[in-house]
């Protein structure tokens, strides 16, 4: 069963509450009940404004990102829900590197809360590589909720997974 590949580190007693809302059908109610409607941020040049807006709010500074893209290789089942690259090459003498933000292709079809969580999540990376306290210190503020919509976005990826979208 999916759930436990999305829910491994959350406390049993959260993903036993998860296991009765499947039980019960409840899951996708649950998730339309907190997230009645999908954004509609459908290309990438969209997303790149969308993008834009949140890191010119909250990491001016940071490096500039070189490509903003819906990816359709980028498949949750391998956990990748979007994807910060790096390429430095070397250019005139210079290392240049390019940054790139990639976010999957699944999440066209969400709520504006998930896409947001997942830009967020990857934006942090440009000043932050690694998944440590710092890395979800910058989320948080970024993302008052940053763990609460990452819980609820893998409920909607197991009812993606189990069943269907919540917005058939």
């Amino acid at each position: 069963m999916p759930i436990h590949k999305y829910l491994a580190n959350y406390p049993p007693s959260l993903i036993a509450q998860v296991e009765l809302l499947l039980e019960q059908d409840k899951l996708k109610s649950y998730l339309l009940d907190r997230y009645p409607k999908p954004h509609n941020i459908a290309n990438d040049n969209d997303l790149r404004d969308y993008v834009m807006s949140i890191k010119n709010q909250h990491m001016k500074k940071s490096q500039p990102l070189s490509k903003i893209i819906y990816d359709t290789k980028l498949h949750v089942v391998h956990n990748a829900l979007g994807l910060h690259s790096y390429a430095t090459r070397i250019q005139g003498g210079k290392l240049k590197t390019k940054n790139e933000l990639r976010v999957s292709a699944v999440f066209k079809k969400t709520p504006e809360e998930f896409l947001n969580m997942i830009v967020v999540h990857e934006l942090a990376h440009l000043k932050e590589k690694e998944h440590n306290k710092a890395f979800y210190r910058l989320c948080l503020n970024m993302l008052g909720n940053y763990h609460e919509l990452e819980l609820d976005m893998r409920l909607f990826l197991i009812q993606l997974e189990i069943k269907s979208s919540i917005y058939d």
